[in-house]
């Protein structure tokens, strides 16, 4: 009878800010000309962005949203509070990770639902 060694691994991923680099960042999709980006941001940055974008969104208006242009490839739920996306699948049953990324198929799945 031959014995078998087994181990198992943990891998754990940390996101990290893109500005400076701290950990426990999350990420945050904003659009600006028609253009969708995503950037992982610490709460600090996030807040630093929020303050700096606050007058600009204060100002505007928000678009209806049968009205707005169809988002560009890669840019879902540019507009979804990511907490509001999490809760949502947890309760559809989908996988969904507690930070960082959410999967392009499970915003799409949100955005068809909302």
């Amino acid at each position: 009878m031959t014995d078998y060694l087994c181990m198992s691994r943990n891998v754990s991923v940390v996101v990290t800010d893109d500005l400076d680099g701290s950990a426990g960042a999350e990420t945050v999709t904003f659009s600006f000309d028609g253009v969708a980006y995503e950037i992982d941001l610490s709460k600090e940055n996030r807040d630093r962005m929020n303050q700096t974008f606050a007058p600009f969104i204060r100002a505007g208006r928000r678009v209806p949203r049968g009205a707005r242009s169809r988002p560009a490839k890669g840019a879902v739920g540019m507009l979804a509070d990511r907490s509001m996306v999490r809760a949502w699948a947890k309760q559809a049953g989908l996988t969904v990770s507690e930070r960082g990324r959410i999967s392009a198929e499970v915003m799409r799945r949100y955005e068809a639902s909302h």
